[in-house]
């Protein structure tokens, strides 16, 4: 496929994935591309760094990216996101503030970006999309509770067989360490859980 007929599907589904929080007609959605930039990386790129102001809420239209937590000797996943999902620094980007966060990518990645200064124009003329923010908004601190009462009221296999039965391409294009980091699993628990499911099966 070439980039530019890549570019036109990844479109149709982000105006499909719009239009599931706020129905957006062909012309309304046509009027939020010139606010959208298309930004593409390669693999282990840090799209955003500690100490950075975010700059741009990112859906992924291509690839997978993780954000996480740089501690000492350590680093704390605490976003995996693939194709239809938003991964940015959420404090820094509405905030402006310096991230505490990393964003970095785990295959070539295509996002589609907007710009903290463009949504605010956005949200000035289009009624819609200030709607439409604010339920996109909710729906990533719904998703952040979920998890966290996930990590409180769940066992460790339970946590495991979860994420694998909902996300098994995860699986596959993940390295172990990021998902075993994601979901407060040491990695070689993770490792002995995979294998008691595979000797399951």
């Amino acid at each position: 496929m070439s980039a530019a007929n890549f570019h036109r599907t990844a479109l149709d589904k982000l105006q499909h994935y719009l239009s599931e929080y706020v129905p957006l007609n062909r012309t309304e959605f046509g009027q939020l591309l010139p606010y959208i930039e298309i930004r593409e990386f390669d693999k282990r790129v840090k799209v955003i760094r500690e100490g950075e102001v975010e700059r741009y809420l990112n859906i992924i239209a291509k690839g997978l990216a993780r954000k996480y937590l740089p501690l000492k000797n350590n680093e704390v996943t605490i976003q995996l996101a693939s194709e239809g999902h938003i991964i940015h620094s959420e404090l820094s980007f509405h905030n402006r503030i310096p991230s505490g966060s990393i964003v970095e990518t785990i295959e070539p990645t295509t996002f589609f970006s907007i710009s903290y200064d463009s949504l605010e124009q956005l949200y000035e003329q289009f009624p819609k999309v200030e709607r439409l923010g604010r339920l996109l908004i909710s729906q990533l601190f719904v998703m952040k509770d979920r998890r966290y009462l996930d990590q409180l009221n769940k066992s460790t296999r339970e946590r495991f067989i979860d994420y694998i039965s909902t996300h098994p391409e995860m699986v596959q294009r993940v390295p172990q360490k990021y998902i075993a980091s994601y979901l407060n699993i040491k990695p070689e628990t993770f490792s002995r859980l995979k294998h008691l499911i595979r000797a399951k099966r």
